[in-house]
């Protein structure tokens, strides 16, 4: 039997937190700064879309797709991956697979094409997926290495180390593409017998891939592998859809953990949506005046400075919603950020110009950071007491990916049939308005039906 953990141990929860210190370089620099800019360079010129006319596919609604498929992919194998991780006790081998999974794209990355535009998609839905898969078995060792008293303020604790640390990462990766003399970047390099421009933003991948693979080595090590089963002679597989099964069952027969997980089903499609998004909503829809009076898209610098303001303020958040939910509830705590971003969706479809983005960027960042945090811990404390936290943890994770595939399906086929982006603002605001609803409705107390498991 592997060693176990003790709940409480604070160097467990340090080496806990630090994963989100590693990973969220990718949530950061990949998805939210520096790829979106990137793909916008690499897909337009201008007003032309030179994938449309080369594909037949616009290029803003081919990325959104691609993050739908990795989010898929994923929601259709983690109840298996999570059944075999809690017969097996190895949660943290699946960790340490997805988490070199994801970097290993994020350095792939560097090499995305358009005349290898699918192969370029297929890398970042694969990204999507090791980043995905991996939280799956990290949100898992909530419930173990914390007592549940404990869980909004490790989870708060954790997402405020993400931040932190991408912000960090992401100020590196800026001076790379803003000063490549700095760090002897070329503009452009002849590489595996072709011409490769763009050196610098490809540069950030694989710093990317480097710090989330690199930093994952503290928890990789302090967290153990976790209780095995006694029963040897269960086929894995199997074992897994058995695992499945049951916890499914057991789900069914709660009521407040079921709603809440029905209304974060939800809620969270709007979420996700708006930090996969936001950027190439931003380079299309968001205006300045250049010095010369005219006026032009967002700068880089001027997107890159809401998406630090997000990040930044997404700390604060994080831990002030840990205040609200001790003074009204969690489920209270989360209905007050619906209806903040109800507000912040009417503003982003009102806005145009550049300090206007600035303002939405602090309320997003000041609500997401609450929003996600509480999120978690608050299904941690709705478990019912198991130790199959890997099994329920991975419906909570299934329901986060099926709601990030279906906010970002909805924004590409909006987008594609409209070709107006901000009509997409609408379909996220359903989102939080059903959201709002949803959550409204969660009993204060658990009820277990009386059905057999």
């Amino acid at each position: 039997m592997h060693p176990t953990m003790q709940p409480g141990d604070k160097r467990t929860i340090r080496a806990w937190t630090m994963y989100d210190w590693a990973n969220s370089s990718y949530s950061l620099t990949i998805t939210s700064a520096v790829f979106p800019m990137f793909y916008v360079a690499l897909t337009m010129d201008g007003e032309r879309d030179l994938v449309l006319e080369r594909y037949g596919v616009r290029a803003a609604a081919a990325y959104p797709w691609a993050l739908s498929i990795g989010f898929l992919a994923i929601a259709l194998i983690a109840p298996i991956l999570s059944g075999i991780a809690d017969h097996r006790g190895n949660k943290k081998r699946f960790l340490q697979f997805f988490c070199y999974l994801g970097a290993a794209c994020c350095a792939g990355l560097a090499f995305f094409t358009l005349d290898r535009f699918w192969l370029g998609l297929a890398t970042v839905a694969l990204a999507c997926v090791g980043f995905s898969g991996s939280l799956i078995f990290y949100d898992a060792f909530l419930p173990e290495i914390a007592e549940r008293k404990d869980h909004d303020r490790i989870s708060a604790r954790g997402y405020t180390m993400g931040y932190i640390g991408s912000v960090i990462l992401l100020i590196l990766n800026l001076a790379m593409v803003m000063r490549p003399d700095l760090f002897g970047l070329p503009e452009r390099i002849h590489l595996f017998g072709r011409d490769w421009g763009g050196v610098p933003a490809r540069a950030t991948f694989i710093s990317v891939a480097l710090w989330w693979a690199g930093w994952a080595q503290i928890p990789l090590r302090r967290l153990p592998l976790g209780r095995r089963s006694d029963d040897h002679g269960v086929n894995v597989l199997t074992n897994g859809y058995r695992e499945l099964r049951k916890t499914w069952n057991e789900l069914r027969r709660t009521t407040r953990l079921k709603s809440y997980l029905g209304a974060y089903f939800v809620f969270n499609a709007g979420i996700q949506t708006v930090m996969y998004l936001a950027a190439n909503f931003a380079k299309q829809e968001v205006k300045e005046v250049a010095d010369d009076g005219t006026v032009v898209p967002i700068s880089d610098a001027g997107l890159i400075t809401s998406i630090l303001l997000i990040q930044l303020v997404a700390a604060v958040g994080a831990m002030l919603f840990v205040r609200l939910s001790k003074r009204f509830g969690n489920v209270r705590a989360l209905m007050i950020g619906a209806g903040v971003w109800i507000g912040a969706c009417a503003f982003a479809y009102a806005l145009h110009w550049t300090s206007q983005f600035y303002i939405l960027a602090s309320i997003v960042g000041l609500v997401m950071g609450g929003s996600q945090a509480l999120s978690r811990s608050t299904y941690a404390k709705f478990l019912p007491e198991t130790e199959d936290h890997a099994s329920y943890f991975s419906f909570y994770d299934v329901s986060y990916y099926l709601g990030t595939v279906l906010g970002t399906a909805v924004y590409g086929a909006v987008y594609a049939i409209t070709g107006d982006l901000r009509d997409t603002v609408v379909g996220i605001g359903l989102f939080f308005v059903l959201g709002l609803f949803l959550l409204w409705r969660v009993p204060k107390e658990e009820r277990l039906a009386l059905q057999a498991a």
